[in-house]
This record gives structure tokens, sequence and C-alpha cells, in this order.
């Protein structure tokens, strides 16, 4: 039979929110900790200044001129009690141009909690990207307790994409500045960061970045690639130097590495993987063909110096886990890409919103471990290595029994399509 739609249902529908673009929808097969806290959410946007940088993109032969780098951070923090919440954000789509609205939770400028404070949390884009990439987790990180900061890398974004080079030496210089920043930033929102206790997440790029900055020095002949910085700039970089050793930075505790790029280029080897001393969760698609998945179980087998776990998506290529759902004006083709920029946020296998939620109940069993020192989060990482193995053995009050080994916080059949691994320091 034809259903119509009657003059209070229509009424009912057209007095619901506008549901464009959201980057905070948790699916209702979502694991257990993907789900938001119970903290309001603010967001503020920073115009930071590096100054005193090198130039690498306006390098002329043996000239290396400098600049003053700008960084613009998106942070979303603990709002005070009450809060109401919603909010939008204005970017731009991966062509650079096209403007694109999306929504969630944060509150701007709201008020920050006070009385309290909590772990700073550093999130890095890949190339190209922007700062809004991965606001998914950034809200959501921050309804449980963290302040999360999000970077636009200069050079990097989708309004002002230029030489590589730039990328290649910047992301773990930007990653600590911003730590500095925030460490030294004043008003009611710096007295809510506790800048000494930090966790780094990066997707592509801002993963190659977050793992040299937790101690992958990259290799000698790394720094005399003809497409990376001129003039061996990227010295600094490379593992056993000083300058990388200065660069490594205490106060980070825990890294979260999302299809890193690097070892598929040769930029690591082993020995400079060894170098890796923060305790480290990667995520990587099975299918990946930019990063190489390949490439990054490499990163997973010889990063010895440190625990670390990898999560694998099966037959999700570079887009697993990290874009934010794909903004529908993303669907259509544009003028100056001769791809569809849908294709630059989604997977043809997975569904985004299942993977957020995925990242993000790993992403808060992760940090809260090692950021919050909350022990009762270990149970999320003593898993089975194929979910699909998993048995689901409950008693007659639905508590798990001996027999019981499907992944924790998962429900039934809903692991189905992940992989997760352990190897530990000395391994």
């Amino acid at each position: 039979m034809k259903k119509s739609v009657t003059l209070a249902g229509a009424a009912t529908l057209a007095a619901l929110p506008a549901l464009a673009n959201q980057i905070d929808l948790i699916r209702p097969d979502a694991p257990e900790l993907a789900a938001f806290g119970t903290l309001p959410i603010g967001v503020r946007t920073l115009h930071l200044v590096n100054p005193d940088q090198i130039d690498v993109v306006n390098v002329n032969g043996t000239s290396v001129p400098r600049y003053d780098r700008p960084l613009t951070v998106e942070i979303w923090y603990p709002a005070e009690d009450g809060t109401p919440q919603g909010g939008s954000y204005q970017t731009l789509l991966r062509d650079g141009r096209t403007p694109v609205t999306l929504t969630g939770r944060a509150a701007r400028d709201a008020a920050p909690v006070r009385g309290e404070t909590f772990p700073l949390v550093v999130i890095s884009h890949g190339y190209p990207g922007n700062r809004y990439l991965m606001s998914h987790l950034g809200e959501n990180l921050a309804s449980k307790g963290y302040v999360a900061v999000s970077i636009d890398h200069a050079d990097s974004t989708y309004e002002d994409q230029r030489a590589f080079g730039s990328t290649l030496l910047n992301r773990p210089l930007d990653q600590r500045f911003v730590i500095d920043q925030m460490a030294a930033l004043p008003g009611d929102l710096g007295a809510i960061i506790d800048a000494e206790v930090v966790g780094v997440i990066g997707y592509s790029m801002g993963g190659y970045g977050a793992l040299v900055f937790g101690g992958a020095g990259v290799t000698t002949a790394a720094a005399d690639y003809s497409w990376g910085p001129p003039n061996g700039l990227l010295a600094q970089h490379v593992a056993g130097s000083e300058s990388h050793e200065a660069l490594i930075d205490p106060r980070v505790r825990a890294i979260i590495a999302i299809g890193p790029w690097g070892r598929n280029a040769g930029l690591w080897d082993a020995s400079g993987l060894s170098g890796l001393r923060k305790p480290t969760l990667l995520m990587a698609g099975s299918s990946d063909d930019v990063s190489v998945y390949g490439a990054i179980r490499t990163i997973f087998e010889e990063a010895s110096g440190t625990d670390r776990h990898l999560l694998t998506f099966e037959n999700a290529n570079h887009n697993a886990a990290a874009p934010m759902p794909a903004p529908k004006e993303s669907w259509a083709p544009v003028e100056d890409l001769d791809f569809v920029p849908f294709e630059h946020y989604a997977d043809p296998v997975w569904d985004t919103v299942r993977m957020n939620n995925i990242a993000q109940h790993f992403a808060t069993a992760f940090l809260d471990l090692h950021l919050k020192g909350d022990i009762s989060r270990r149970p999320y990482f003593e898993l089975i290595t194929q979910a699909s193995d998993g048995v689901i053995a409950l008693d007659e009050e639905a508590n798990p029994t001996e027999d019981h080994t499907y992944w924790t916080g998962f429900g039934p059949r809903t692991a189905k399509g992940l992989r997760f691994e352990t190897r530990l320091d000395g391994e």
C-alpha cells in the first residue's frame, strides 16, 4: 500500500535541524567507546605564527630564505556545564575553491569548564588536507576530557598546496611548535590545558610527522632525495643527529599514526624506526596503495623500541579511518580536479562513519590508557588477531564465559573485517 505523509508529519520533519555534512555521527552498531562523552564541547580558531623558519618553497640555489610561518589551528575543548551544543564550520573542498559547511556539536567560542586541566592532543592532516579533515575525532575527544588542537599545515592545505619538501621538513616542527604554543596559551582556555601530557594523531603525512617527532629519524639518503627539501635540509631529521634528538619531546606520551606515509619511499630504515620511543597505535587499510600497506606493516615490525599496535581494515584503501564523511558537495565533479573529490574522503568498500566510529573507539582507549593512566582500558587491546575468529559465549545473565573471545567493546558481528596485532618493546 502506498503511504502518504500527513501534514503533522511534514511539519515535524520541517522542524528538524539540517543534517548536511555532519561530522558527529555515531552508528547504532558502533563499538562501545565511540560514543560521545558527557562533557559539552567548545571550539575556537587561533592564528599562530612560527617566526624565522626556513622558507622551503622559495629556496633558490644556495640561498635559503627564512620567513614567519603561519599556522591556523582549531581547538576543541570541554566547555562549561550547560553550554548549548551545535555549530558549523566554514571550510573548502579538496579543490581548494568550493565552499563547504560542516555541522557538528561544538559551540563556537564557548567558555571552557573551570577548575580542571585536560591532556592535549595534536591532530595533523595529510597532504593536502586541512584542520577539519579529522574534525570528528577533535569533537569526540573533547567530549571525553581532552583538548584537541588540529593544525592547518602551511604549504599543505587544499588552498595552498605547494612544494612537497616543505611538508617533509615542517610536519614534526609544526607539531612541536603547536605544543609549545598551547603550553604558553594565556586566558581561560590556556588554564585548562595540561601540555605536559600530550598525544599526537597524524594521518598520512601527518603520520609521517608524528613518527619522526616520536623518535623515528629518517635515513641519510633521504636527505638527498631530489623531491625532498633542497640543499639537504632534511638532514636535521636524520636518525642519530643532534637536531633530531633535540626534536623528540618528553611531553608526548603516545602516538596514533593512520596510514603513515614514508616507509614506502625509503624515508626510514629498520635502524631509524627502531628509534621510535613512544607507544604507538597504527591504523591502516589492507589495500592502501598510497602509503602502501606492506610498508605500513614494515613500520609496525621495525619499530622495535616501543610497544605498538596495528589495526587493519580489511580491503580498505588509504582513506581508512581518518577522513570525515565526504561532504555532499564532493559527490559532483569540479573543474580543477581530474577526479571526483568524493574519492579524497571516501573508501569504495567501507562506510566512512563506521570507520570513524572504530577510530574513535580505539583512540579513546589508547589515549585514556597512555595519557590518563586508565588501566581499565587494557582489555580493549587484549584481542585475538582476526576479529572474524572471535567466539561469542555468554552466560544466562549475558556475561562473558571463559570461551568468549569476541573483541571487547564490539557487539556481535560488528568487528568483522578488522584485524589487530600487538608487538612489545624489544620485539
